[in-house]
């Protein structure tokens, strides 16, 4: 059996060397490193994937998220509500441009921000709303776009860990993941779903004028060129990474598909573990697993991880700590330390499994025998 890893970026890449080889060479003959053809051309394949107006190419996921909230000009304190069990970059932006993070707390099964906890937060000066579709799994979009619609907010999904995820309506229609809310930011740090060979990221609207802002705010607010428009930054996209997106844009639904199936097995395989619960999904979205997340009872988990590491099984933890309990945000944040049990509860309890699109059957069986050999050496110590 081969090496298991947490991320196997050789093995995909292996696969679809011809692919990248034509598509790196034809940008090195062409020396159009920066807004060469490949990023206008993967900025239109991505936006006809997605089902969106706009796709805005950038440096990275953080300066999507940025670069969607200086487009929105709001007042210096405005407050931005968002989930405190996530990446640090999520509210790292909001505090950047002077803006308040209110964090709140996730639903317990899902992970995702609790709607009823978010209205619950709004103040007067609340502008806007980002969800967090963590691990590869929508937030409950209805509740969040009928919140923010009745209280006249916007809303930016950080949709980093769900690039192809779907999102059922109560009407029955449907929407990918990113493209629901007045802007949508995503990742292609190259252990996401859709990764690049280095950073690079992207902002998603339907709105014309957001996009054309965007685009000026990220050419250092440039109108026609020298004249300048809005305070920007330098966040491109370059062309050697827009070049190999889009050869892995082309199977990035066989890549969620192959982690679709791994979280199968993985769900059968400990559906009847007592000290485990398997991920739950919310049945008005798809999953796409970017991670897959474990919740372990009875504060096994930091046993089960090191049982995990003696059998040569990668594991992690997403995310110890809730960003409120980091010191740059303890004190310049919102937020309830009592209105925070689920967050806090996750913080301690979860766990992700290796997941991947190379995945072998081999393994899968390995790893799941592992774990499932843990409980049972529990129940008999």
């Amino acid at each position: 059996m081969n090496q298991i890893k947490m991320v196997d970026l050789g093995g995909q890449h292996a696969k679809i060397k011809d692919e990248l080889d034509e598509a790196i060479g034809r940008v090195m003959q062409t020396t159009a490193f920066i807004k060469g053809p490949d990023v206008r051309q993967f900025e239109e394949e991505l936006a006809t994937y997605l089902g969106v107006a706009h796709v805005i190419g950038c440096a990275n996921g953080t300066d999507a998220l940025q670069l969607a909230l200086m487009a929105l000009q709001l007042p210096a304190g405005s407050e931005v509500i968002t989930t405190d069990f996530t990446f640090v970059a999520t509210a790292e932006v909001v505090r950047l441009l002077g803006l308040v993070p209110v964090l709140v707390d996730i639903d317990p099964d899902t992970f995702n921000i609790d709607p009823q906890k978010l209205e619950a937060a709004i103040t007067y000066n609340t502008k806007a709303i980002i969800p967090v579709h963590l691990f590869g799994q929508c937030a409950d979009m209805d509740a969040i776009m009928d919140i923010a619609k009745r209280h006249n907010l916007y809303v930016i999904e950080d949709t980093a860990q769900a690039i192809g995820t779907e999102y059922t309506f109560k009407d029955g229609s449907k929407k990918k993941s990113g493209t629901i809310g007045h802007i949508g930011c995503t990742s292609f740090f190259p252990s996401k779903n859709l990764g690049a060979a280095g950073d690079g990221g992207a902002i998603f609207t339907n709105d014309h004028n957001l996009a054309a802002k965007i685009s000026s705010i990220a050419n250092h607010g440039q109108g026609d060129q020298y004249y300048y428009e809005y305070i920007g930054v330098n966040s491109r996209l370059d062309t050697l990474q827009a070049a190999i997106l889009r050869v892995k844009l082309r199977h990035l639904n066989d890549y969620n598909m192959a982690r679709q199936e791994a979280a199968a097995y993985y769900d059968k395989a400990f559906a009847s573990n007592p000290l485990l619960q398997v991920p739950r999904r919310n049945t008005s979205s798809t999953h796409t697993f970017h991670q897959y997340t474990l919740k372990v009872k009875d504060g096994k988990r930091q046993e089960l991880s090191k049982f995990l590491d003696g059998k040569g099984i990668p594991n992690k933890v997403y995310y110890p700590v809730p960003i409120h309990a980091n010191k740059p945000y303890t004190d310049t944040c919102t937020y309830r330390i009592d209105q925070l049990e689920n967050t806090m509860n996750a913080s301690s309890e979860v766990i992700s499994l290796p997941m991947h699109t190379e995945l072998s059957a081999e393994q899968l069986v390995y790893i799941a025998d592992a774990v499932n050999a843990f409980v049972y050496e529990m129940k008999n110590t």
